[in-house]
């Protein structure tokens, strides 16, 4: 780990003495709270499929797993979506209306045309590309490059999640992939933002959770007057919002009276839906619960204290589908946290420094009793 006497300043260089402690009293506070919190899948402390099976036995599979398993299978017998992904839901007992409880058809579609024993070497190369485009990235930022080997370390971590083949029908683990790829790629500083639209349009079109990004990249775009690459986000909103209409209309065709709704996705779930929803997505749930939990949040404020545009981005990210998580989703929704997940603990590469300016912003370094105390005086 990198000297944090040495390291760049972070955001909280200039802060006043009573915003800087109030953070570290927040940030101590959610510290405990995430190693106390229970991490939960449903009633499970972690998914009963997410471990791994006996020697001799078979694997139990997710329900939703099995679900486009069966609906991709149907698929490469050339049967059509809409029509399979109504039976499929009634057969598997899930809901079909609202029609946001279907899927956009993109990646069944996609793995149906594509042989299975690509979808393994795909998912490296998309990965690789992910680590590739983030090397780049913190090595073009003067912030960032002197902690780019801990970045690109628990960017590692993250990343490789994308490649275990079990998920592999999850839309939410390329969904994710695809953001981490977005985000690496984008470097608006130097006009290169295209790269990243046509990531993020990828992911959107697989996961609408992608949205919050989307909207996210155009709000910076627009609030730092680049005008034609906000109007470009602003159209992939459009075309979005234009294909997910017709889905809705083609999905409710096919709902029947007596066809049962979905259970509400509000639970309210607080501090435990966030933790859950992104340690049990990643290789995070390998860990204990009472030391993932606080990692997450030691991320969070490490991205906060990435000082620059990607710093705020990231933070504003993590922080906005963090609270999402808190209110919305199921526990058996655990894996929506793979949208951002990815990319989560490249904030840990940033906390040294924040935590050091921190301190000193605080009034709490070495000379913190006798700043208190104000000068001594001789007799």
């Amino acid at each position: 780990m990198p000297d944090p006497l040495a390291l760049p300043s972070s955001r909280f260089a200039v802060w006043p003495r009573r915003a800087a402690r109030a953070i570290l009293a927040l940030w101590l506070a959610l510290l405990v709270a995430a190693a106390f919190t229970p991490i939960r899948a449903g009633e499970d402390e972690a998914p009963r499929a997410a471990a791994p099976a006996a020697p001799g036995q078979v694997r139990t599979r997710d329900a939703d797993l099995q679900l486009y398993d069966d609906v991709i299978a149907r698929l490469k017998a050339g049967e059509g979506y809409y029509a399979v992904i109504a039976e499929e839901h009634r057969r598997h007992r899930f809901p079909l209306h609202p029609g946001f409880a279907v899927r956009l058809p993109t990646l069944a579609v996609i793995e149906a045309a594509v042989p299975a024993a690509a979808l393994a070497p795909l998912a490296v190369l998309l990965t690789l590309a992910v680590l590739l485009a983030w090397w780049r990235k913190l090595g073009g930022d003067a912030q960032a490059s002197p902690v780019r080997a801990m970045a690109m370390a628990a960017l590692l971590i993250g990343a490789t999640i994308g490649t275990t083949r079990y998920f592999f029908v999850l839309h939410e683990l390329w969904a994710g992939q695809f953001l981490a790829l977005a985000l690496g790629l984008h470097r608006p500083e130097r006009g290169r933002w295209l790269g990243a639209w046509l990531a993020a349009a990828l992911a959107l079109a697989i996961r609408e959770h992608a949205l919050p990004f989307v909207l996210l990249m155009a709000a910076f775009a627009l609030w730092q007057r680049r005008w034609r690459e906000g109007a470009a986000w602003l159209a992939l909103v459009a075309l979005f919002l234009a294909a997910m209409a017709v889905h809705l209309h083609l999905v409710a065709r096919m709902v029947v009276p007596a066809d049962q709704p979905s259970a509400s996705w509000i639970t309210l779930r607080g501090l435990s839906g966030w933790l859950s929803m992104v340690v049990l997505s990643g290789n995070l749930r390998l860990l204990p619960h009472w030391l993932a939990g606080p990692l997450v949040v030691a991320s969070l404020l490490g991205w906060s204290g990435w000082k620059g545009a990607a710093g705020l981005f990231g933070t504003l990210l993590q922080a906005g589908y963090g609270l999402a998580f808190a209110i919305a989703g199921r526990g058996d929704n655990y894996y929506w946290g793979m949208v951002v997940a990815p990319t989560l603990l490249i904030g840990l590469a940033f906390l040294p420094a924040a935590l050091r300016d921190l301190r000193r912003s605080a009034g709490m370094g070495r000379n913190a009793i006798a700043l208190a105390l104000g000068p001594v005086q001789r007799t």
